[in-house]
């Protein structure tokens, strides 16, 4: 198995690349397809499958060569899969010792356990060598004698992206597999320095990838049998193509011919969303957006989310991290958004902003966390919808400005009370303004299993569904909205069984409730609605029953 090398997939989350599951990044595509030019048989293996079993690592000793990528830059809460430690990283390293081993990804900027710490860099004891820059040229460079660091080049990555793309099949979730297209990488904002605490501006200044490279890869993937894609590795989809500057115009007919062909590229694609949004490019070519935000939305699925990195609503933490937009921009991007993408289809709205806060952040007071409840006060009052608010605190890596001029620690206890605030103030009512009681939900796949099962939508930013039945891990089932958490809704399969569904369940129906339950089982079976009915009452779930 000499000429076996197997790629162990730690998965990265950077502020323009999500490579935790169901989501599959874009460097192991690019990193599979080096591998098979330099005529290696391939083996995909993620942290997770070696967790729950760890006498893979005997396999992985016979490989010939083992390539780890890894690294999380914006943590985060994940159901799919835990992105690998530093500590496991270097345990792989030490307990494998059969073949070379090379390590790669963001892991190289750093590591911190979690948000709220600096992050250091790490002497990654163990491996070979460490695959500095971008992970696939870096490792084509090593397989050629040469030192292990590459530059982004698109002319050698593209081709791979296709060749490569084959490793997904192997992935323990495909079908259901999230394909992160990259379209760019870098930032616009960096020519002023970029925000104080990312890790994009390490990347330069922005390199779009063609539009044909694009469709190639994913026509090269929908013939495996993917069928869920995201333009998610770039900073601001609708500065895509564009020209020079801080702040560039977007060019709508660049993004529409990105977007259609990549559905011409897979026809009967099940999921088309985007992720990063700059809402400063909103704010101030809203004509120019407008017609980008229509292009996209002409071609994308429903459901879908723009992030939104406003960071924080204080104009003083703005000016001294030299953050993207102001809270004015944010809200009339908001407006904006709300305005082009908050018709339905297929029971959701087609695109909604969503918001990351950043704490801890230089010039931070307690007066921050006031500004930033009162902007959240100020979108729900004005109808407006947001598909969700992220809240984390920085973890400042080494080479920006945050990792030695920031407020960690300083405000923890409002921090505290700023997230409670969210999560009781503003998620649940904004739940239940995006998914009312009778939403349907098409295609939730259940991640978690047990009497209480969890899944999602394949989406960007999918909300989290709870169905109280034990259903089998990775089924897939319409499901309908009766009642919400505080980062989640609560639903049941649909058709909804009535005479079928235990008391857990039932109770959860509307117009039934804890009060009813009993009546309901005693007069089951129902043989019509108008029989429920006179138990139940009428509900906005009636036109779902099974009898």
């Amino acid at each position: 198995m000499r000429n076996t090398a197997v790629i162990l997939d730690g998965y990265v989350d950077e502020p323009a690349c999500l490579g935790v599951p169901p989501y599959v990044s874009p460097y192991i595509r690019t990193v599979a397809g080096a591998l098979l030019a330099h005529q290696y048989t391939l083996r995909y293996l993620t942290i997770d499958q070696l967790r729950n079993d760890p006498l893979r690592t005997a396999d992985l000793n016979r490989a010939g060569l083992l390539i780890m990528i890894a690294g999380v830059t914006v943590p985060g809460k994940y159901l799919g899969g835990t992105p690998a430690t530093l500590t496991e990283i270097q345990q792989v390293g030490h307990m494998v010792r059969g073949p070379k081993k090379l390590v790669g990804g963001p892991i190289g900027f750093g590591y911190a356990k979690e948000g709220g710490q600096p992050a250091i860099r790490q002497v990654m004891s163990g491996y070979d060598a460490l695959l500095e820059g971008e992970p696939a040229v870096a490792l084509d460079n090593y397989l050629g004698g040469n030192e292990p660091e590459g530059v982004l080049d698109y002319t050698r990555t593209d081709p791979w992206s296709i060749t490569g793309s084959s490793v997904i099949v192997q992935h323990p979730s495909f079908p259901h597999v999230m394909c992160e297209l990259e379209t760019a990488r870098g930032c616009p904002h960096g020519a002023t320095g970029g925000c104080s605490f990312c890790t994009e501006p390490f990347y330069g200044m922005p390199r779009y990838r063609g539009t044909p490279a694009v469709a190639a890869e994913v026509a090269a993937l929908h013939a495996l049998g993917a069928r869920h894609f995201r333009v998610g590795r770039q900073p601001d989809i609708l500065a895509y193509g564009a020209g020079a500057g801080e702040y560039p115009a977007p060019e709508p007919e660049k993004i529409d011919a990105l977007f259609s062909a990549i559905r011409s590229a897979a026809p009967d694609l099940k999921t088309l969303h985007i992720d990063n949004t700059n809402p400063a490019t909103i704010a101030r070519h809203e004509e120019a957006a407008r017609e980008a935000l229509r292009a996209i939305i002409r071609h994308h699925t429903p459901g879908d989310v723009a992030a939104f990195g406003m960071e924080t609503a204080d104009p003083a933490v703005i000016a001294a991290n030299n953050l993207k937009a102001g809270p004015d921009e944010v809200f009339r991007a908001i407006e904006i958004v709300n305005g082009e993408g908050g018709m339905r289809r297929y029971n959701v709205p087609e695109l909604l902003p969503g918001l990351n806060f950043v704490c801890g952040l230089a010039g931070e007071t307690e007066m921050t966390y006031d500004l930033n409840e009162q902007f959240l006060d100020r979108v729900l009052e004005a109808g407006l919808s947001v598909r969700r608010v992220n809240i984390r605190q920085v973890m400042p890596f080494e080479g920006t400005p945050a990792y030695t001029n920031n407020m960690l620690g300083k405000y923890e206890r409002r921090f505290r009370q700023f997230k409670e605030y969210v999560r009781n103030r503003i998620d649940l009512p904004m739940l239940q303004r995006v998914f009312p009681p009778g939403t349907v939900l098409h295609d939730v796949v259940i991640e978690v299993p047990g009497d209480l099962s969890f899944g999602r939508q394949m989406g960007s930013y999918p909300i989290l569904v709870g169905i109280p039945l034990p259903l089998r891990e990775r089924m897939v089932t319409d499901v309908v909205v009766v009642d919400w958490g505080m980062r989640s809704v609560t639903a049941l399969p649909v058709p909804v069984r009535i005479n079928e569904l235990p008391a857990s369940a039932i109770r959860w129906l509307p117009g039934v409730g804890k009060k009813r339950v009993a009546a309901v089982i005693a007069k089951r079976p129902f043989r019509n609605l108008g029989e429920y009915r006179k138990v139940a009452g009428d509900s906005v779930v009636d036109p779902l029953l099974a009898f």
